[in-house]
């Protein structure tokens, strides 16, 4: 028997209520297996789509008509990468959850327990920069990410890695991180321009949602001792090799 087809989603992700925001919105841009842009890619607000949809088929048959773009649940697998924070620090969660503070003196920012998950700390640590979803003011797309999770893909693969129905995957992925990276570039063809850079980041994402799907290898993956609770941000090694 032959293996499934897979299709690779970017989605990067705009505020619950981005409906007139000129500069951030939700971008959706899909992919098939041999990287072809499938549809169009859409721009526009998720929130209503995310509201009436109740599985993960529904939700992923969802975003493919937006993109006028035909899927078959019964035939192919979908690889979702997410462009927002979708987990906080364990630091965080506890001090709001339970009021436990921290042993160790709070001085550097990108070294803020509370403020950074492990993840972002270790990518601050190779000369990149996340944005916080506590700092940063992207508490919105980052509570519409986890929601997203928790409705239609609420099950742990294992670290950073979430799962809906028997057909979803989804994960957290870094674009602006990746513009740099060798291997992303190797799986560019010739797209055209998007005309928009959430559009533009949402196709990053859909490219590294396809070396998820056939070159993890090419990835960082999560170190055993970080915390499953906080996720983990899958950028190409390339970019962290410096």
């Amino acid at each position: 028997m032959s293996e499934p087809s897979y299709f690779c989603i970017g989605w990067d992700v705009g505020g619950w209520n981005c409906d007139k925001n000129p500069r951030s919105r939700d971008a959706i841009v899909i992919l098939n297996q041999d990287l072809e842009i499938m549809g169009v890619p859409w721009r526009g607000n998720l929130r209503r789509l995310i509201n009436d949809a109740n599985t993960a088929e529904e939700w992923i048959s969802e975003l493919f008509m937006l993109c006028k773009a035909d899927w078959t649940p019964s035939d192919s697998k979908v690889v979702l990468a997410i462009d927002t924070p979708l987990a906080f620090s364990q630091a965080f969660t506890s001090l709001a959850v339970h009021g436990r503070q921290v042993s160790e003196p709070l001085e550097g920012s990108h070294t803020n327990p509370y403020l950074y998950r492990r993840t972002e700390q270790m990518l601050f640590a190779h000369g990149l920069r996340p944005l916080s979803a506590v700092k940063d003011l992207i508490g919105s797309q980052a509570t519409k990410g986890m929601h997203v999770l928790a409705k239609f893909a609420p099950h742990t693969d294992s670290c950073g890695v979430w799962t809906g129905g028997v057909r979803l995957t989804a994960f957290e992925a870094y674009p602006s991180a990746c513009k740099a990276s060798v291997a992303v570039a190797g799986l560019r063809v010739d797209y055209p321009a998007l005309g928009n850079q959430d559009k533009e980041d949402a196709l990053i994402c859909a490219l590294v949602a396809a070396l998820f799907a056939c070159q993890r290898e090419t990835l960082w993956e999560p170190p055993d001792d970080i915390p499953v609770s906080e996720g983990w941000i899958w950028v190409p090694r390339d970019v962290t090799n410096h």
